[in-house]
């Protein structure tokens, strides 16, 4: 008897856990039960975030290795599964009028790592830069960074927990032990188990809830979709402001306190040491220094797979996780179909096997489709030039940044409701110093003027009147468009998990002060039969072209 009533036991739990499993699939939508009416989350006014950067003073951002012994590491995917980059920083940063850059040279570049965490019998040796931030007018403080080093380690395993250390051991000078792992390899049945997307973080009491958060969901990739530190809202001399422009109107060239690249990294060690992050860069990223030099630090302090997947830029390059083929773009780089940009963007789409690889995941920082006020049509000249070409491919997903607050659109290409365009997601809501976005630019008043919108770092003006549609004639809807499914204004991050090779589920959680609460959930559904991809035309002269331009990257 005892028996069976332990078996009946396990039976009436089971029942209820299909039960509340089968319930709860039902209630999260698909992209199939779309395209929803446009939602808009009231405000809540008794949120409105703690977003106050963290001082120099906070443990959390100070140096704690001595010498030349590592810190800031990080770990990030190259092109393909069987490679990664370890990053570090060495030595001080120097800041003041009379700096002296360190030597390269003088420090070894090095990763010992293996599967097992007492046998780290392998070795690789990388390279090693520093940067310069320097303005050329007197009163404005110098920067030099410490040394920084980043080592490609090759002929990995897939889906591996790898095991490592860095810095030079002839000092000696190693770090601790640290651990990674590899992505799965790329087919259409492997897919990394979650990726963490956000946007626009910087380093504020609310971006440690908003990284608290994400860390909390054990991501094994994390997609920081640009503005990064927000060191462009300081002076030289440390003097910060929620708002450079308006606190300091006269400066000669906008500054930058470098120092604020170092607390970050500093901060997220815990998290990207074992976590690869990949970074594309955002406005704040621009920083202007002498001789119009510009993205020294996002430069510098990042590796890029942009050789592996045939760019000549760090600006934008591509890469896989799994049976993802991530495509990030640059926003605030030429992108005309005569540039660069443009042209490595039509040749990577167009070798990519999606039969390898069914998801087609594009990102950029400024987004083509948002609703509110702040940035409103910003990105058009963007739009103008690429829209076409990703849709002809097929891109599943968009995600971007700048806008600071939650967004995502049903799908939608060329501002009409369409099955077979992206959706596009908008996650510039990490928790920065500018605060969030509340205003819609739809609300009675709150239409930006047209001549306003252009971003001078993006091209010139193509944000014209709609000429067909419910907003025909006008340059901003006079209600949510039909386009926009969700909206909130929070700070937050979202999750991914590609299940398989038509569903993926997406999840947003904003932050509510200390709480993590799921705030929109849908399911991503691909219809590959029903939105076949375009052929392009690949003439075999440009293939044979790209592939030769591609070795000569990689020899």
């Amino acid at each position: 008897m005892k028996y069976f009533g332990v078996v009946g036991l396990i039976l009436i739990w089971f029942l209820v856990f299909v039960s509340f499993f089968e319930v709860n699939e039902g209630q999260i939508l698909t992209t199939l039960d779309g395209p929803f009416k446009p939602v808009t989350v009231p405000l809540d006014q008794s949120f409105r975030g703690h977003a106050v950067d963290l001082p120099d003073t906070d443990p959390r951002v100070q140096r704690t290795v001595k010498g030349f012994e590592p810190e800031q590491i990080s770990v990030s995917l190259s092109a393909t599964y069987d490679s990664v980059w370890i990053s570090w920083i060495t030595g001080e940063y120097q800041i003041g009028y009379n700096i002296k850059p360190l030597d390269p040279s003088k420090v070894g570049s090095v990763v010992q790592y293996g599967k097992h965490i007492f046998s780290l019998r392998r070795e690789a040796i990388g390279q090693s830069v520093i940067y310069n931030q320097l303005y050329p007018f007197e009163g404005l403080q110098n920067y030099t960074s410490g040394i920084i080093h980043h080592v490609q380690l090759t002929g990995l395993k897939p889906d591996t927990l790898y095991y490592y250390r860095c810095g030079d051991p002839s000092i000696p000078a190693m770090s601790t032990t640290y651990h990674f792992k590899t992505m799965p390899i790329s087919s259409p049945k492997s897919y990394p188990k979650r990726i963490a997307i956000v946007g626009d973080l910087g380093l504020t009491y609310n971006t440690t809830s908003t990284i608290s958060h994400l860390m909390g969901n054990n991501p094994d990739l994390v997609l920081l979709v640009g503005d990064v530190t927000y060191a462009n809202l300081y002076l030289t001399n440390g003097t910060g402001s929620d708002c450079y422009s308006c606190s300091f109107p006269e400066t000669p060239i906008h500054e930058t306190y470098q120092p604020r690249w170092d607390y970050w990294g500093r901060y997220m060690q815990p998290l990207v040491s074992k976590i690869p992050i990949m970074v594309l860069e955002g406005n704040h990223e621009i920083e202007e220094q002498a001789e119009n030099q510009t993205f020294a630090a996002y430069r510098s302090r990042f590796a890029f797979p942009s050789k592996e997947s045939g760019s000549s830029s760090p600006l934008y390059y591509s890469f896989n996780a799994g049976g993802i083929h991530f495509i990030m773009l640059g926003g605030y780089v030429a992108y005309n179909k005569s540039d660069d940009q443009y042209m490595w963007l039509e040749k990577d789409l167009a070798n990519v096997d999606r039969t390898v690889t069914p998801w087609l995941v594009a990102t950029w920082h400024p987004p083509w489709y948002s609703t509110y006020t702040a940035h409103y049509r910003e990105a058009e000249c963007m739009k103008v030039a690429m829209e076409e070409l990703l849709y002809e491919y097929g891109v599943d997903l968009v995600f971007n940044g700048h806008v600071h607050a939650y967004e995502r659109s049903n799908r939608v290409y060329n501002y009409t409701l369409d099955p077979c365009g992206p959706v596009h997601i908008t996650v510039g809501d990490g928790g920065n110093r500018e605060k969030m976005a509340i205003e819609h630019a739809d609300e009675p008043g709150k239409c930006p003027e047209p001549s306003s919108t252009p971003d001078k770092f993006m091209g010139g003006f193509c944000a014209y009147n709609f000429t067909s549609g419910p907003a025909a004639g006008n340059f901003c809807w006079d209600q949510q468009p039909e386009y926009s499914a969700y909206r909130e204004s929070s700070f937050g991050h979202g999750i991914l998990e590609v299940k398989n090779e038509t569903h993926a589920l997406w999840t947003w959680h904003r932050n509510q002060d200390m709480y993590n609460k799921a705030g929109d959930v849908i399911y991503i559904v691909r219809q590959p039969e029903k939105c076949p991809i375009k052929p392009k035309v690949i003439k075999p002269w440009l293939v044979q072209n790209y592939k030769f331009d591609l070795i000569k990257k990689l020899i």
